[in-house]
């Protein structure tokens, strides 16, 4: 029997809906939306089309979007002084600036200018930090929009043996913590991990957020395992037609996994669904005002 898929466009609709509803009432209690600052500077063609579709998803969930384009060579001090400015504008509840950079900016100074209360996409030193303590932080959109797929999948999972693979700083090392804090066993591969059909073939959960097309096999998979596929990459045939794959070689692993998330449809409707929902719950938290997060 063919794995059930993870209808994560299904799950990010209904998030959506639930967003929504909050920032309704966040806006009935604060006078004011739930207000989100996006900051591009250059003009990546990726980057302009993921812009343009967290504008019109905040605005279909109610919340205020601020938009700031900076062109290419834009010394760093003013891009930091930008964010600076948005940090001590009690309109923005949270800050995102489009990664990757042009180059010449630095990354990492960047990010920790962003105010950690306001940085909605989870990356600042602090809210890593805050996450690798299990304390209340931000958590990064696509990491946590896998866990509530798992959750939603699996109910409780405690005790149950996952693994990450991949360890970068936006996927892969904070799911790992998500799922250490969840009571999981968890195990990290990477790019020199040995064997990795083996670990692959222990594990009932596999997330895989590696950004190479079809390297886990659909063999590996363990039978009835649940599997994350985060990966979506642009594979050209030999006719020329491109077509889209994520990291786990789909056909073959639906014949053995349990359930597994499709791609496109999978992950990728979470992530922006999610960093809604950072927004409205950083809003609530920086108006005071209660919020069942859980809910969310």
């Amino acid at each position: 029997m063919a794995a059930a898929l993870i209808d994560g466009k299904a799950f990010a609709e209904a998030l959506r809906a639930r967003i929504g509803r909050a920032a309704a009432a966040f806006e009935a209690a604060a006078g004011r939306k739930p207000g989100l600052a996006v900051v591009l500077v250059g003009e990546d063609p990726a980057s302009e089309v993921y812009v343009r579709s967290k504008s019109k998803a905040l605005a279909d969930a109610g919340m205020a979007s601020f938009e700031y384009r900076l062109p290419a060579d834009t010394p760093e001090p003013d891009l930091l002084a930008r964010i600076a400015q948005l940090n001590a504008d009690p309109q923005v509840d949270g800050i995102l600036v489009q990664l990757p950079l042009p180059e010449g900016l630095d990354e990492h100074r960047v990010i920790s200018t962003i105010d950690p209360e306001k940085d909605v996409d989870g990356f600042h030193v602090v809210n890593a930090g805050r996450l690798a303590v299990g304390e209340r932080g931000i958590v990064p959109c696509t990491p946590l929009g896998c866990l509530m797929l798992l959750r939603d999948r699996l109910g409780d999972l405690s005790g149950r043996e996952a693994l990450v693979i991949g360890r970068s700083n936006i996927v892969g090392r904070p799911m790992a913590q998500l799922l250490v804090n969840a009571d999981a066993t968890v195990t990290v591969a990477h790019s020199r991990t040995r064997n990795l059909a083996e670990v692959v073939g222990r594990a009932e959960i596999v997330v895989a957020a590696v950004g190479r097309p079809e390297i886990v096999k659909g063999a590996w998979i363990r039978p009835g395992a649940t599997v994350i596929d985060v990966g979506i990459n642009r594979i050209v045939d030999g006719e020329g037609k491109g077509r889209l794959v994520g990291d786990v070689e789909f056909a073959k692993a639906r014949e053995v996994a349990g359930a597994i998330t499709p791609v496109p449809g999978g992950v990728g409707p979470m992530t922006i669904a999610v960093l809604l929902r950072n927004t409205l719950v950083a809003a609530y938290r920086h108006a005071g005002i209660a919020l069942d997060e859980d809910t969310l």
